[in-house]
């Protein structure tokens, strides 16, 4: 039987896009969209609200759940919920879901666009070109083709990442406790244990949830045995990397250049942070990995569908992400 949840009212947060309200709104929900929100507003808004969703700028933190009195479901509108605290909506019996699938497309094609602009020194090579300088030679890249890539965590974005990082003639490696090597195999990757992926791979990409296991997990030990000169993608979760220790491997060329477009705290303020940001072998983004217009409507439209199938069942196929 399909799990119902009475939901009346939704507040949206973080500029989900038109059509996550349009879609709520046709189903005779009452919602309210603030798209920049303060926690103080956010803490007087709550109690009216029998769900919320959220983007990655909100922090739904223990404080927020004990003051929303009514709610029975938070909705991440994308995939991970490192900024909702599960364990305190558990405890007050409220649903935690997310939309996994909607945004893996443009963060798979930003990691892939990252990847060759590494290869290939083009931001570098973009500025001096634009400083007026023809610095040809000291730009020389690399191919990618004939190299290897260590995908690290086989979900939506790492399997896509595969199929067409293959299609670039590039040999895969694939580090992932939940994945079985026949489903390696079948995407014409092969799977490998963490020991084996440091010393093997040019470049190493990273799509593990961030949880404790994975937290600091590219730290001083696991960079010194990783072969001089890799790079590394980070599209997935700011605080997989150990900041201090990475800067020290990218001063030494230990990591040869490095594509960051998540980080521990966004916006970046740690000097730390900045150091890296600003290092020549580093190519640094402001978290795009979903700003994409396709994703913008396709992280509200699904996280809607999913609530709506939540109060009137089976109106949608999109499945149920749950989280908790």
């Amino acid at each position: 039987m399909a799990q119902t949840l009475t939901i009346k009212s939704v507040l949206i947060v973080d500029g989900v896009g038109p059509s996550c309200a349009k879609i709520l709104e046709s189903h005779g929900l009452s919602v309210t969209s603030i798209p920049k929100i303060s926690k103080e507003q956010l803490l007087k808004e709550i109690p009216n609200y029998n769900a919320l969703v959220v983007r990655s700028a909100t922090t739904v933190t223990p404080d927020v759940i004990e003051a929303g009195k009514n709610l029975t479901v938070i909705a991440r509108a994308g995939a991970g919920v490192d900024n909702i605290d599960v364990a305190a909506a558990t405890k007050k019996n409220i649903m935690v879901i997310n939309a996994p699938g909607a945004n893996a497309m443009s963060a798979c094609e930003l990691t892939c666009g990252l990847m060759f602009a590494l290869a290939r020194n083009v931001v570098p090579a973009a500025t001096s070109l634009r400083a007026g300088r023809w610095d040809r030679a000291l730009y020389t890249g690399t191919e990618i083709c004939g190299k290897t890539l260590a995908i690290l965590g086989l979900g939506r974005v790492g399997t896509a990442v595969a199929s067409r990082m293959i299609a670039c003639g590039m040999k895969v490696l694939v580090y992932d406790p939940f994945v079985s090597a026949q489903q390696c195999e079948a995407l014409n990757t092969k799977k490998v244990e963490l020991d084996e992926v440091w010393p093997e791979a040019d470049y190493i990409t990273l799509h593990t949830p961030l949880i404790e296991s994975t937290r600091n997990f590219i730290n001083k030990n696991t960079l010194s045995l990783c072969k001089k000169g890799v790079k590394f993608i980070n599209v997935g979760r700011g605080g997989l990397i150990k900041e201090e220790d990475f800067l020290d491997a990218l001063n030494d060329g230990t990591v040869g250049g490095a594509a960051l477009d998540v980080f521990e705290e966004e916006p970046p303020k740690n000097p730390l942070t900045l150091q890296i940001i600003q290092h020549p072998a580093v190519i640094a983004t402001p978290h795009l990995g979903a700003s994409t217009k396709e994703a913008q409507v396709r992280v509200g439209q699904e996280i809607a569908e999913q609530l709506v199938n939540l109060i009137k069942p089976k109106t949608y196929n999109t499945p149920l992400a749950k989280v908790q």
